[in-house]
């Protein structure tokens, strides 16, 4: 069941209390996985197999019930036996090793059915990932969207994609992502981060969370929430990758997006915080993160 929309002040900063007053979806009564909601990710190639892997991996650990992975071919059977707990379908590739735009619709069936989807991390060519997003995922998916990486670039121009409000858009973009969305230099997002967050938002009527030292997220009506949790070890390889995931847990478990994503953020940051205590402020890796995303969950109440 989905939660009543919260409503914050301008500029509310995320925090444990914030999060408390709107808590996630009740698991009371869920008995097996399919309680918990079907997330698929998509993205990876034969160079970055480890994006997909990171999402994947977060997505289970902020508590979905079923996980699938759509990634290249060449890297599918080793990431089957690296995750057990993941069906793995391989898609064809370009010479590149990218994932090859023919190789959408084998998926199809699986974005109907998904409750959240992931499209991007681990992907470089903007082209096949905005394909793959324009002719299947956005045509099949009826679950929360997250896009994040090199699927970004399906919003260049700020090009509004199809029905996007009724089925739950986020975004994901760094810095740099977000001045090629709008077409301007990254310095003028770095001057002026929550007024593009919010007007991309309106006019995308995607929920933003343009990531960075502060983190922004606004919502197509206005909503907007700014977090300054986290640390300067949390900007390292693959740490998108396991926000990203983070967020799409959480819609698979029952959260709107604009909740899944403040949920998501902090969750990360608050992760990030209990690993620079544990090993040092600086050189924890991404991949250290997911197992700390259950303790995170649980000390705020999500269960």
């Amino acid at each position: 069941m989905k939660t009543a929309a919260k409503k914050t002040k301008p500029g509310t900063r995320l925090s444990p209390a914030l999060l408390r007053s709107w808590p996630l979806p009740s698991l009371a009564g869920a008995h097996g996985k399919e309680d918990r909601g079907r997330v698929l990710v998509v993205g990876g190639s034969s160079e970055i197999p480890g994006g997909v892997t990171l999402a994947a991996e977060a997505a289970l650990r902020a508590g979905a019930g079923k996980l699938q992975i759509a990634t290249a071919q060449s890297a599918a059977k080793v990431l089957a036996i690296a995750m057990p707990e993941a069906r793995v379908i391989g898609l064809s590739e370009s010479r590149s090793g990218e994932l090859a735009r023919r190789s959408v619709q084998k998926i199809s069936g699986e974005a109907e059915r998904c409750n959240a989807l992931v499209v991007g991390p681990g992907m470089v060519d903007s082209a096949a990932a905005e394909e793959l997003l324009r002719r299947c995922v956005l045509g099949a998916c009826s679950g929360l969207l997250v896009v994040d990486g090199a699927a970004l670039d399906a919003f260049r121009g700020q090009r509004q994609l199809p029905a996007a409000q009724e089925r739950g858009v986020i975004i994901t973009p760094h810095s740099g992502e977000m001045a090629r969305l709008c077409g301007i230099d990254r310095d003028e997002v770095l001057r002026r981060p929550a007024a593009l967050a919010r007007e991309v938002a309106r006019a995308l009527d995607v929920v933003v969370v343009l990531k960075g030292p502060v983190t922004h997220l606004a919502a197509p009506d206005g909503r907007y929430l700014v977090n300054t949790a986290g640390n300067v070890g949390l900007g390292t390889s693959g740490s998108g990758d396991v926000l990203a995931g983070i967020i799409g847990g959480l819609a698979a478990r029952g959260a709107d997006a604009f909740q899944a994503a403040a949920w998501g953020v902090f969750t990360h940051a608050r992760a990030g915080e209990l690993l620079a205590r544990q090993i040092a402020p600086l050189g924890f890796l991404a991949r250290e993160l997911l197992p700390v995303i259950p303790r995170v969950l649980h000390q705020l109440g999500s269960d």
